[in-house]
């Protein structure tokens, strides 16, 4: 089920949301980033991704993280295919060596993806001893050396994701020639998470949370660069905070927020984008899960490696903790179809939420 393999069927037709004219040699139109949802391990994979799309129509999605070692030599349908449904969507690659993110981004590119992200961000211990993810922001030259790679290697665009700074580097410094590197590269765009990443001392965990965050100096960097597209990611809380950042930075990137409480998304298009969504309750978009689920179910998918994603679905609704009791405990057991679901959900009040009230 790649993405370069389109099985509709009676889903939604695929959506795929692009602004203004694009560079020469590039895609034909611009990727449109004012608004994304960060990759994430163990969360963002295609499952989730059909879901967000359900609730947003012009959110930018992103995989989890994956390395160029599982994109080169391990099952590239099972890791890379996705439903055309979940357009824009972004391969987010981990590596550092020039010539495997250029083969790599060359065979996301052939999967369908939108754009091709190099994570320069996470902390992981795993990740370091690997050399890519928030380590490499100490080899600027190498980030650029693979930026450039793929550049030349794929049409898409080519972007990266990185903190302020890590350990003890000056932000003010490490920041800004990290940025000149990679922008002298080509990439498209960068993403920054507002916070260091200290790879001595602090768990992966702990670099989520402990670290101050500095969205000032992501300003500053915005408009040291106004040619360059800057995302802004990290601890942002709420759809109106996002919209708030937007009069900063070109656009925002929100993670953990909109993946453990989901419902926020519904009001992404209207507010941020000035559409309307697609479905006018959380219960709404829940019920639009279900033939997904029964398509992946009889695809061989465990009901719950589903319904794990959807559990923050409701809040402050009657209804919303059996909703997740329910899911929780049925959904694991064997045997376990789409009526678990379609049972959960009539467990929920369908309140008709006030859209404003959902974004706060």
């Amino acid at each position: 089920m790649g993405g370069n393999k389109p099985k509709m069927g009676a889903y939604r037709t695929v959506f795929i949301y692009f602004e203004g004219a694009a560079p020469q040699g590039t895609t034909d139109k611009v990727l449109q980033r004012r608004f994304s949802i960060a990759p994430m391990m163990d969360w963002t994979n295609r499952h989730c991704r059909f879901f967000h799309r359900l609730l947003t129509r012009r959110t930018l999605l992103y995989t989890e993280m994956l390395t160029t070692g599982a994109v080169l030599h391990g099952d590239k349908e099972r890791l890379l295919g996705f439903d055309p449904a979940e357009h824009p969507v972004a391969l987010q690659l981990g590596g550092c060596d020039p010539a495997a993110l250029a083969q790599s981004a060359r065979i996301g590119e052939d999967f369908g993806y939108d754009e091709v992200n190099l994570n320069v961000g996470c902390p992981s211990d795993r990740v370091q001893e690997g050399r890519f993810g928030a380590c490499l922001m100490a080899e600027p030259a190498l980030v650029a050396e693979g930026v450039a790679a793929m550049k030349a290697a794929v049409k898409v665009p080519v972007t990266v994701k990185c903190r302020i700074g890590i350990d003890d580097q000056d932000p003010d410094t490490s920041l800004f020639s990290f940025t000149e590197a990679v922008k002298a590269a080509g990439t498209d765009a960068l993403i920054v998470h507002a916070r260091k990443a200290w790879l001595k001392g602090l768990s992966p965990k702990e670099n989520r949370d402990v670290p101050p965050l500095d969205y000032a100096l992501v300003h500053r960097l915005k408009r040291a660069h106004p040619d360059l597209e800057i995302v802004i990611n990290g601890g942002i809380k709420s759809l109106a905070q996002a919209e708030e950042q937007l009069a900063h930075v070109d656009g925002v990137m929100m993670g953990r927020a909109v993946y453990q409480e989901p419902w926020r998304l519904l009001s992404a298009d209207p507010l941020l984008f000035g559409e309307p969504a697609d479905f006018t309750s959380p219960k709404e978009a829940g019920l639009a899960l279900i033939p997904y689920i029964e398509r992946e179910l009889a695809n061989g998918a465990k009901l719950s490696n589903i319904t794990r994603h959807v559990l923050g679905l409701f809040r402050a609704v009657p209804g919303a903790r059996a909703f997740r009791r329910h899911l929780a405990t049925e959904a694991v057991k064997p045997g376990a179809d789409a009526t678990v679901m379609a049972d959960a959900l009539a467990l929920v009040v369908d309140s008709n939420p006030d859209m404003a009230h959902i974004a706060a």
